[in-house]
């Protein structure tokens, strides 16, 4: 187990510097603090599969050639055909094609909210309140697909965007009963506490 540490944890530290990461960006990417990367590149820990897994994928490489020792001449010959060149270690973003499908999706919600008020405005009985509806709705299927091919950097935005939104959505709902202003004040320890919550790191 000791010799699978130190493996690791030598591939861990060529690859990163090969990369031209430091323990604190290769952090940044893996949500993880650079101490954490600082104990894998000690052998003191080894990190778990999903993380082998980003790591890999980072460096262009495979799980399995993170757990095997390399001699240094195999090394030097495979690092034009394994390793990505710095600029192409970037964070998840959505591609193009992803975009595409996020307007595709974020415009049909809107679409069927326009259809909704359309015919209820022409029964007689506007439904305005359908555009507030579709905000946080919107704010969901953003956050979904963010997870699936997004960064991390964006979750902050739309989780505040989906609590303010959602409040909102609420006020509105209550109209008939008061004006329920004071509903907004809620929104500020929930602001404060997505705030926090982002600001707290993986350790391991």
């Amino acid at each position: 187990m000791d010799e699978l540490k130190k493996t690791v944890a030598h591939n861990i530290a060529t690859l990163r510097s090969r990369a031209h990461l430091t323990q604190f960006e290769l952090g940044e990417k893996l949500n993880y603090s650079d101490k954490a990367v600082s104990r894998w590149e000690r052998g003191e820990a080894i990190p778990d599969a999903y993380v082998l897994l980003m790591m890999a994928d980072i460096f262009g490489v495979t799980v399995d050639y993170l757990l095997k020792e390399h001699s240094e001449e195999f090394l030097e010959e495979s690092e034009a055909e394994v390793l990505p060149e710095p600029e192409e270690v970037q964070p998840r973003r959505f591609s193009p094609n992803h975009r595409r499908i996020a307007w595709i999706t974020i415009l049909s919600i809107w679409a069927i909210s326009l259809l909704v008020f359309v015919i209820t405005a022409t029964a007689g009985v506007a439904f305005w309140q359908i555009f507030v509806y579709a905000i946080p709705v919107s704010a969901i299927v953003l956050l979904v697909l963010n997870s699936i091919w997004g960064s991390r950097r964006h979750i902050l935005i739309l989780v505040s965007v989906l609590v303010w939104s959602i409040l909102l959505v609420v006020h509105i709902s209550l109209l008939s009963l008061g004006n329920f202003w004071m509903i907004y004040l809620l929104g500020i320890p929930a602001q404060l506490i997505i705030l926090i919550a982002f600001g707290i790191r993986k350790k391991q």
